[in-house]
């Protein structure tokens, strides 16, 4: 007979004492069958009372694991059922935020992620706390409904669908008090700006949707952008608000006591002089005497002199400093005080989130290894070197400290899609009807190998180049490559009596090349090349001709920056020499080619707390005819990678036995965030260029206009719309091109 025991059951048969020979549990995952037998406090052949289950039954409920608990007994066997509640195995969140980052954000907010149980105060404690998120935003009457999905009897989804209510628009700001400081200075440093009156959607250009979390940091900002101007003294109100409902707009109102403006009269720095002397820091730092004071200078100037200190391994140094006012003069001196702590060595590297890449291409990109001696210049470059590799969204590294003088260093990565596929055309003046296709990956199989087949077809050009390299051969500081490639191309001869009329080229080639670095910002290397060139025109064939050019081209090459796709610091700096058919290379033709690039990059977010980039770039080229320059062999000006808002190739030698052969071209370009999540940016460039045969005179011109970035997910394409600068008649013009696969 099956016996089964409620908790109410136990008041009708109270006390009664029933033996037991075995004690089971069912239906639970979330303790052990040990830590419930504990929680029991039962054995197995004993005996038990009503008193003694339904105190057992209230301590299991105490675990809040369980939405029903009950007892069978059969047979002298005692059985424990749970029913437990159910997991949170997805969440969706509609209307609002869609950003990963945002989103874990605001799910650690609201108390409630995957792997949770379920409760339903839980879930209105989730509830209240989105909608404090959206008043804080500045959105009023929104309504927030969860749907809830039973996947089965321990699993739930819940879908929060957000009607978010109309957001409160700041019409008028005000600063009472600012006298030395442009009220438009003030405003563009704070969050809550004023709208404006219409294109808000353009980017520089505000909604003015007021957000109430914002207010108070908007009045340090205030407060910040008065102390880098030296008013040491300044004392900013909290905001008034008035929030007009009837039509959700919003007046704001800050007092500021600016207070007298302080300048440089000292700066004294304690530190042992083993680590260094002070009269070597002096020279070096931004405050000088006589500066007005300011403090994001001193916060680079406590940086600095703690990359110093943390560069003898003095990990986690601190720099204390001391501002101290001459209110009646007006000066102020600094003190700092240098806790250099003890010295700090790597215990270990620990790599995660690289899904594809091998530990090993990490690794040889992270400049601290373990035994080392911390040094913060490594620290910083690690991370710039895995930027610039390409092959991560993200990177951070961090320390771990584990001891007074050990650290771990922890290595977390974000892959990127490397590998790209793209199939792409347009039409240009010049060129004609333009397809091309290519298949690389930059990290095959995580290995760091770049494989990359790309073809190319227009009226005037077909191409196809196959093409390997290494990076890192086994590790190393060397690097290889090697290509192979058919090219041909036409070339219009303009001249209605030549001889010869229109040219095609072919030619097939192939190249080695071998590299080593020098540091961690600088390779050396060389390529040698063959070709094989067959030249046919079009009125005299008996004009054709075929020819060999055997080339080695010795290369240095510079890069510092901080990211492969969009740098926001450094620069790259390169020259090259081709050498070909001299000094016993052997071939047809005798030539020399050198070129040299230089690349900057700055970012102004510093100085107007804005992700705007500042890029320039000039490349310059000449040719010397050492006996034998190939007809055909020129420079040209015009397209994508010259001068933008001409065609490719609108400039080329009327004849092609006299080539251009000088060349220098230059670009500068301001670079705006456009669609941040999608990895969208816009610029505004100006480019100039020119070409000549002896000099660099015989033809200038110059373009500009605006381009669009998109870093997809199968590689970086650009959307280029241009204008010529004072064309000439006959000119071949572009207003618009795009652009796969190349960046700044």
């Amino acid at each position: 007979m099956k016996k089964i025991i409620y908790p109410i059951a136990f008041m009708t048969s109270l006390y009664a004492s029933q033996d037991i020979n075995n004690i089971s549990f069912k239906g639970l995952t979330q303790i052990s069958d040990e830590i419930a037998l504990e929680t029991l406090e039962l054995e197995n052949n004993s005996s038990y009372d009503d008193r003694t289950i339904n105190e057992a039954i209230k301590r299991f409920y105490n675990f809040k694991y369980f939405n029903n608990i009950w007892v069978t007994d059969k047979n002298k066997t005692l059985t424990f059922h749970f029913q437990e509640k159910p997991f949170i195995v997805k969440i969706e969140m509609r209307g609002y935020k869609n950003r990963d980052d945002d989103l874990k954000l605001l799910y650690s907010q609201m108390g409630i992620k995957k792997g949770t149980m379920f409760t339903k105060k839980r879930l209105e404690q989730a509830k209240k706390s989105l909608l404090l998120a959206l008043r804080t935003e500045g959105y009023i009457r929104s309504v927030v409904e969860v749907e809830i999905e039973t996947i089965n009897e321990t699993s739930v989804a819940l879908k929060f669908n957000v009607n978010k209510g109309e957001p409160i628009v700041v019409t008028e700001s005000l600063f009472k008090g600012v006298k030395s400081l442009k009220q438009e200075m003030i405003r563009d440093v704070i969050v809550n700006k004023k709208t404006n009156c219409c294109f808000t959607w353009f980017y520089g250009r505000t909604d003015g949707e007021m957000n109430f979390e914002q207010l108070e940091y908007d009045r340090m900002r205030i407060k910040d952008i008065y102390l880098q101007n030296g008013f040491l003294d300044v004392k900013v109100s909290s905001a008034f608000t008035k929030i007009d409902f009837d039509t959700n707009s919003a007046y704001l109102e800050y007092t500021i006591d600016e207070g007298k403006q302080y300048k440089i009269n000292s700066t004294l720095i304690y530190i042992d002089e083993n680590l260094s002397k002070p009269e070597d820091i002096y020279p070096t730092l931004r405050l000088q005497k006589d500066n007005i004071f300011n403090v994001a200078k001193l916060r680079k100037d406590q940086e600095y002199i703690k990359t110093l200190v943390a560069n003898q391994g003095y990990a986690f140094a601190q720099i204390n400093y001391d501002i101290i006012p001459d209110k009646t003069n007006h000066t102020v001196d600094i003190v700092y005080n240098v806790l250099e702590g003890e010295k700090v060595y790597i215990n270990d590297v620990i790599i995660s989130g690289n899904i594809r890449t091998l530990d090993r291409v990490i690794r040889r990109n992270v400049y601290l290894a373990p035994k080392d001696l911390f040094n913060l210049t490594d620290y910083k470059d690690s991370i710039n070197a895995l930027k610039r590799t390409s092959y991560f969204d993200n990177v951070t590294i961090e320390k771990q400290r584990i001891a007074s003088d050990k650290v771990n260093i922890l290595v977390n990565v974000t892959e990127a899609a490397t590998g790209t596929l793209t199939l792409g055309g347009g039409y240009g003046s010049y060129d004609g009807w333009m397809l091309n296709a290519s298949v690389s990956d930059k990290n095959i199989f995580g290995s760091g190998l770049n494989l990359g087949l790309s073809i190319e077809h227009s009226n005037k050009r077909n191409e196809i180049d196959l093409s390997l390299s290494n990076p890192s051969i086994r590790d190393s500081i060397y690097n290889g490559s090697l290509n192979i490639y058919s090219k041909k191309s036409l070339i219009e001869n303009t001249d209605i009596n030549s001889s010869t009329g229109d040219e095609t080229t072919r030619t097939i080639g192939s190249s080695i090349g071998v590299g080593r670095g020098i540091g961690r910002h600088t390779r050396i290397g060389s390529v040698y090349a063959i070709d094989n060139v067959d030249v046919d025109y079009q009125k005299d064939k008996t004009q054709n001709t075929s020819y060999r050019t055997i080339s080695m081209t010795p290369y240095i090459n510079f890069n510092n920056t901080d990211d492969y796709y969009v740098p926001r610091s450094g620069f790259m700096l390169g020259t090259s020499y081709q050498m070909t058919g001299i000094y016993g290379l052997g071939g047809d033709a005798q030539y020399t080619i050198s070129s040299s690039y230089f690349k900057y990059f700055y970012s102004l977010e510093r100085l107007i707390d804005k992700d705007w980039i500042l890029r320039y770039k000039t490349r310059l080229k000449v040719m010397e005819d050492k006996g034998e320059i190939p007809s055909g062999t020129s420079f040209y000006l015009g397209g994508v990678s010259s001068v933008r808002g001409y065609s490719s190739y609108a400039f080329q030698p009327d004849d092609t036995d006299t080539p251009y052969k000088k060349s220098w071209l230059n670009t500068i370009e301001l670079s705006f965030p456009l669609i941040e999540s999608a990895k969208m940016r816009w610029a505004l460039f100006y480019d100039y260029g020119t070409i000549g045969e002896d000099d660099f005179t015989t033809i200038k011109k110059s373009g500009n206009g605006a381009v669009i970035s998109w870093y997809s997910p199968v590689g970086p394409i650009q959307f280029i719309f241009s204008r010529a600068i004072n064309p000439q008649k006959g000119d071949n013009t572009s207003n618009f091109e795009f652009s796969l696969g190349s960046r700044f």
